[in-house]
């Protein structure tokens, strides 16, 4: 079965200015009430959860998929020609992640499935 894309983030400048723009496009749910200022999207329907959060990398949106192992999908991914980005990286009690970049540069997430 293939890996399912499980969360995805909008890389902004403005946290709040975009948080409000994407609420009032979509009708998302979007809570930052949290130290980080991180707007957690919920669209209470169909689809799937996901974040916008202010990055140094803005602007980008990343898509986040879902693996049994973070580290030897890194390494596949750069046997076939991409690049580490993030390694293995736990936000204690919310997740556990990596990210790479595919060979055009796109930046993708990859999340620990049990999480």
């Amino acid at each position: 079965m293939a890996n399912p894309v499980i969360h995805f983030e909008v890389h902004v400048k403005d946290g709040k200015k975009s948080q409000n723009f994407y609420k009032s496009l979509f009708d998302w749910y979007v809570d930052a009430n949290n130290p980080i200022d991180y707007g957690v999207v919920d669209p209470h329907s169909k689809g799937i959860n996901g974040g916008v959060t202010v990055s140094p990398t803005a602007p980008m949106v990343t898509s986040y998929v879902s693996v049994d192992d973070l580290q030897a999908y890194l390494d596949k991914a750069e046997s076939i020609g991409g690049k580490t980005v993030t390694p293995p990286t736990e936000i204690p009690g919310v997740v556990t992640y990596a990210l790479f970049a595919d060979p055009d540069g796109n930046v993708i997430g990859l999340v620990k499935e049990d999480e």
